[in-house]
């Protein structure tokens, strides 16, 4: 069973309007690619286990905070291991953290 996820809007990271205005071969992902989306200002990498109709289906292998880089093991009712659904309008590049320098 896929968990039902309201993902942030991607904003100026999207891969869709990214690969819109620069199509290439590797646009689409595949099993076992890492996709990325936003969750709660969170970054959230799935690996696909199959891709259907313009969506991702996999797992969540890593929730990262934004800000600092660090891993977390759960953020409200997502969690590391969840199976979801990830449009590819969802799909955003990873955010870089902030540096502290």
């Amino acid at each position: 069973m896929h968990k039902h996820v309201d993902w942030d809007n991607p904003g100026s990271g999207s891969v869709a309007s990214h690969y819109a205005k620069d199509p290439n071969e590797y646009g689409e992902p595949h099993p076992g690619s890492i996709v990325t989306a936003r969750y709660k200002g969170a970054s959230v990498r799935i690996r696909v286990e199959a891709y259907r109709d313009a969506t991702s289906i996999g797992d969540v292998v890593a929730l990262i905070d934004a800000a600092s880089g660090e891993r977390m093991n759960a953020l409200d009712e997502l969690s590391l291991g969840d199976t979801v659904r990830l449009p590819d309008d969802k799909r955003a590049f990873q955010t870089a953290a902030v540096d502290d320098d």
